[in-house]
């Protein structure tokens, strides 16, 4: 087996992973202005572990030309993939921001196929099986098998159960791994007690009469503070792109823990279907907000948060990671953003609270113990030499491999 790392080495985004030249694993995209994509790929079927932009972001682009691989991925993961795709044609067609057109993604649709977890499938010549990764609905660790060689590519996942979705338990058997290793330098609080913590403050907030506005991505955390409000009845409304992906989900209840809760979810939210003029009488309401985009980079929350900003007894919790250099980072760091080219100062709460749906250090280990006699590839971090060489410690066979480098056996 050859593997070639086109992006997603030794960094978050732009993951791609080429095998044997004929099959690739994901083609997202690394945010930024401009933003970067992978090494060119010209394969004959792409599979692709979930729907996050940092790995379908790309995906039309392989669709340019005479070039048709087929698409694999579960249902889920499409629709989003699609979503995600259409808004990045509506936002930025026609510039270096987007590497495709309308052609690309209605080329998608055409040699798109769908699977279901443990469902062995062959794409390119390899057999092909999904099992829940636990990150958010429809990801999928891929096992990948030449014949020779077994690959298992763990993508994102989480050792640990969410509202949202169940944690990975599949530990299938496999002579190489390729782990992401995002929070490889991080333990996670507890989660009951990041929702505890993140309950009573909103709870607190209103109840003095304030506004919270959370900032959320639209694919599994909107999804996720919908069922946390729900559980602890805390009236939210839901505005951006989480709107669609909600309602895309509740045509997928096997992809999801418990589907009689996210259906009372989806009927306790109020969702928002004006623009800034109702976003702006509802930021002077009792309530919580639920609103893309996560990193304050656009969406909605362009409204919500100078609405809020200038009242102590408002508050904005942040639910995700913030990359360095987005609004989001700066307003944690500095109290201030640039929201729609305006540097504001934010005299409302700013909290962080960590949601992550990713496996911090201590599941990162536990997953990797089941593969004690496998050959460890660390990528999708921004640290992955530094854990590489904390697992060779431990007597493991693991490395770093560095971006465009290509590996046999």
């Amino acid at each position: 087996m050859e593997i070639r790392f086109l992006g997603g080495a030794g960094e978050v985004g732009r993951s791609a992973i080429l095998v044997n030249g004929r099959l690739l694993l994901d083609y997202g995209m690394k945010s930024g202005n401009p933003p970067q994509f992978p090494g060119d790929a010209d394969p004959e079927a792409v599979v692709v572990s979930h729907g996050h932009l940092d790995h379908v972001g790309a995906i039309p682009s392989l669709l340019s030309g005479d070039a048709h691989p087929s698409i694999h991925w579960t249902p889920p993961t499409r629709e989003f993939a699609l979503t995600l795709a259409r808004d990045t044609l509506k936002l930025h067609g026609g510039t270096m921001q987007c590497p495709f057109t309308e052609t690309g993604v209605q080329r998608v649709t055409q040699v798109s196929k769908t699977h279901g977890y443990r469902e062995t499938f062959e794409a390119a010549g390899h057999e092909v099986t999904f099992y829940n990764a636990g990150h958010i609905p429809g990801s999928a660790h891929v096992l990948v098998n030449d014949g020779e060689t077994r690959l298992l590519y763990t993508a994102d996942f989480h050792t640990e159960d969410q509202r949202l979705v169940s944690k990975t338990t599949a530990r299938p058997e496999t002579d190489v791994v390729i782990c992401e290793s995002t929070y490889s330098d991080v333990e996670h609080e507890d989660r009951p007690r990041v929702e505890e913590r993140f309950v009573e403050s909103v709870e607190r907030t209103l109840w003095e009469g304030g506004t919270v506005v959370i900032p959320a991505f639209a694919v599994g955390r909107t999804q996720e503070m919908l069922l946390i409000c729900e559980r602890h009845d805390i009236p939210c409304y839901v505005d951006g792109m989480g709107k669609r992906i909600t309602e895309m989900l509740i045509h997928h209840p096997e992809f999801l823990r418990d589907a009689d809760a996210f259906r009372r979810a989806k009927s306790h939210a109020r969702f928002v279907t004006g623009r800034d003029g109702q976003r702006k009488r509802i930021a002077e309401q009792n309530t919580a907000v639920i609103t893309t985009s996560g990193m304050l980079h656009g969406g909605p929350a362009m409204t919500y948060v100078p609405a809020v900003r200038s009242h102590p007894t408002n508050k904005i919790a942040m639910t995700g990671y913030q990359v360095e250099g987005t609004p989001g980072r700066d307003l944690l760091e500095t109290g201030s953003a640039e929201i729609d080219g305006r540097m504001l100062p934010v005299s409302a709460q700013v909290e962080q609270y960590d949601f992550s749906a990713h496996a911090d250090r201590d599941g990162l280990r536990t997953f990797l113990s089941a593969y004690e006699d496998a050959r460890i590839l660390v990528n999708h971090g921004d640290r992955c030499e530094a854990f590489a060489a904390e697992l060779r410690d431990d007597g493991v066979d693991a490395a770093a491999p560095a971006l465009g480098e290509r590996l046999e056996w």
